[in-house]
């Protein structure tokens, strides 16, 4: 089932009573990337108060996994206010961390749950989101003269190559969509390539 990703990493500034919200959403596939992410977006706002954020990875509807943190803000106005967006969104495998400078001003609790909800929801309103096409994973066997055959022939049908080991033959892992499994197949004929369906 496809499904729309952030195209790029993209920031929205929100100000409310001098405090300023920097909202950045990008794509993250894993736990890992998401971290990386925050951390990146920390060195670049070494000074804020906080970095409060949320994560659902995987497919929208139907996410692998989800997580937020307030980030010293009190519990519960920051973190799931983001959280809330992202899900009554379509768009999965998404981060969205949101920077705050403190103005000066107390917003309260639910001064700070509007700010920071809001703060998300202009960002994801123009977020450039393009779409995620399931992708079947496979496994291809064939002799050292074939692979850069596969290998052109997986990034020519937008897949993946995602693993690759050597002994007597070269054994690829791709990842390809649904509208090359057909040719791939036809190859494994044509070109003696060994082929075989890894199941998620």
């Amino acid at each position: 089932m496809s499904y729309s990703i952030p195209a790029q990493r993209y920031e929205t500034l929100l100000e409310i009573k001098k405090s300023k919200f920097y909202a950045c959403a990008g794509f993250a596939q894993t736990r890992e990337d998401a971290m990386l992410m925050l951390d990146e977006v920390k060195a670049r706002y070494p000074d804020a108060r906080h970095h409060c954020w949320a994560y659902l990875l995987g497919h929208p509807e139907q996410p692998l996994s989800v997580a937020m943190s307030d980030d010293g803000e009190p519990s519960g106005t920051a973190g799931k206010p983001i959280l809330n967006v992202l899900q009554h969104k379509p768009v999965g495998n998404i981060m969205m961390i949101v920077t705050r400078y403190f103005g000066g001003i107390k917003l309260g609790a639910g001064g700070l749950v509007r700010a920071y909800s809001g703060a998300a929801q202009q960002t994801m309103e123009t977020l450039p989101v393009i779409t995620q096409v399931k992708l079947n994973d496979f496994t291809v066997t064939t002799d050292f003269a074939q692979e850069q055959f596969v290998r052109h022939w997986t990034e020519s049908v937008k897949g993946k190559v995602t693993d690759c080991t050597y002994s007597q033959a070269v054994t690829l892992s791709i990842a390809i969509p649904d509208s090359a499994v057909e040719a791939l197949r036809q190859y494994e004929g044509s070109l003696g390539l060994t082929v075989k369906a890894v199941k998620g």
